[in-house]
């Protein structure tokens, strides 16, 4: 079983910037591919960033491409996304997620984290 819990989130205004952090139970967290994902009020949960397990590969949406940051610190557990230029359209839930069985992308994600809220004023 692998706990996922998000945390970071907030209210910022819209060029500001917010960093997200996600803190994983489990021995083997260096090999877990992670991912974020976020659902907007009345829509799907959409993909946002996914990362390899040694951090070498990262995978971004067309939509938060150059503003957003995937990154990991296998020695801590935890997972980053950096939200920079942040505009009311990624105001959302935020997830992250955790495949534990394979780093070779798409990525099948096995657990998930409660969310955390991002909200961007304008």
């Amino acid at each position: 079983q692998v706990e996922l819990v998000e945390s970071g989130g907030g209210l910022v205004q819209a060029g500001g910037s917010l960093r997200l952090s996600c803190a994983a139970s489990g021995r083997t967290f260096s090999r877990y591919a992670m991912g974020w994902f976020r659902q907007a009020p009345g829509k799907e949960r959409e993909f946002v960033a996914a990362i390899s397990w040694s951090g070498g590969n990262t995978y971004y949406a067309g939509s938060v491409k150059g503003r957003f940051t995937i990154s990991r610190d296998n020695a801590k557990n935890t997972v980053y996304l950096q939200m920079n230029s942040l505009k009311p359209e990624d105001t959302a839930v935020y997830y992250c997620a955790a495949d534990v069985y394979s780093d070779l992308p798409p990525y099948e994600y096995d657990y998930w984290g409660q969310g955390t809220q991002v909200t961007v004023s304008s």
